[in-house]
């Protein structure tokens, strides 16, 4: 059983996730030489992550399939086709050189990010549909991304799709399988006990990544860390409102369920992106996804709390049969 000290700790450890990102950073940017032997450790800390996530998963978090499957297929869709081309787009037209634009295209690239789900509590969104969606999106990411990223950003910097699609399955596929594997072994009430912690162990990994790419990559952020934040917050916002627009205006989706649509779209699995890009890219082009993982929680904290005092109508909160 875990004392109060202890429930306190794994509760403001989570709940200042963006605070503790920007603090690191900026230790990082300081003090590189801390934090550059991290690097080698990314894809490690992120299969950690992926575990936690497996050990979270239950049938039921696939049942939005069967209740709404044009949602799901609808917000699976813009996912992938939303993101990357916007990816692309913005780093055409920002012309930005070829190592921040292949990272770009790569953030837009990967999976939701699990942070959508509790954007989606926190607006009043369909969170049903919210964790269908990202557990699908990450689940065949390996079989998309890779692709995905040859056609859009192969030109800014060429990657061996099927490399990536192994690296993928390993860093993604295995942990969730393993997780899965464990809470099955551990058996419910036990895996909720250990799932109480891997929120906070999720978030200490992702700071530690973020932390190692700032390093990585310290001697040139301050020459383009504007260029990457005005691409980030177009990349983000530009994902939010097309999303939202697209499930709400053309596929008359409900208030509640064009919300989820909109986080599922606009919140990537930029921790996925920053491994990525530090194994197969280099340590600039880690860079828009280590931001990223700050603004987008950021905005999308900010968005939730906005919808939140906008609760949709009774009717708008059912599921679409």
């Amino acid at each position: 059983m875990a004392t109060k000290k202890n429930r306190s700790l794994l509760e403001i450890i989570p709940k200042y996730f963006t605070l503790w990102v920007i603090v690191f950073a900026a230790l990082a940017l300081l003090s590189p030489n801390s934090f550059q032997f991290l690097g080698k450790y990314i894809s490690y800390l992120l299969g950690v992550v992926m575990l936690g996530m497996g050990m979270t998963l239950t049938m039921g978090d696939f049942a939005g399939v069967l209740q709404q499957p044009l949602n799901v297929v609808v917000g699976v869709a813009l996912q992938f086709i939303i993101m990357p081309l916007l990816g692309f787009a913005i780093a055409t037209i920002l012309r930005l050189p070829p190592e921040l634009a292949a990272g770009v295209v790569l953030v837009g690239c990967v999976p939701s990010g699990t942070a959508s789900n509790v954007m989606t509590f926190i607006a009043q969104g369909d969170v049903a549909l919210s964790v269908t969606i990202s557990s699908i999106t990450t689940l065949i990411a390996p079989f998309i991304t890779p692709y995905l990223y040859l056609l859009l950003g192969g030109k800014f910097i060429p990657v061996e799709p099927l490399a990536l699609l192994i690296d993928i399955a390993k860093i993604v596929l295995l942990p969730i399988i393993i997780g899965l594997v464990i809470r099955q072994v551990l058996g419910n009430e036990r895996a909720r006990v250990v799932n109480q912690v891997m929120p906070s162990v999720s978030v200490i990994a992702i700071v530690i990544i973020i932390a190692a790419v700032v390093a990585g990559s310290a001697a040139k952020l301050v020459n383009v860390a504007g260029a990457v934040i005005l691409a980030v917050i177009l990349h983000n916002g530009l994902g939010f409102l097309m999303a939202y627009f697209v499930a709400r205006y053309l596929c008359r989706m409900t208030e509640a369920q064009a919300r989820a649509v909109s986080f599922e779209v606009g919140m990537q699995n930029s921790g996925l992106g920053a491994a990525l890009a530090m194994k197969f890219l280099t340590p600039v082009a880690a860079l828009p996804s280590a931001i990223f993982s700050v603004w987008h929680n950021l905005s999308g904290s900010f968005l939730a709390n906005f919808w939140a005092r906008r609760a949709p109508a009774p009717a708008a909160r059912l599921a679409r049969r």
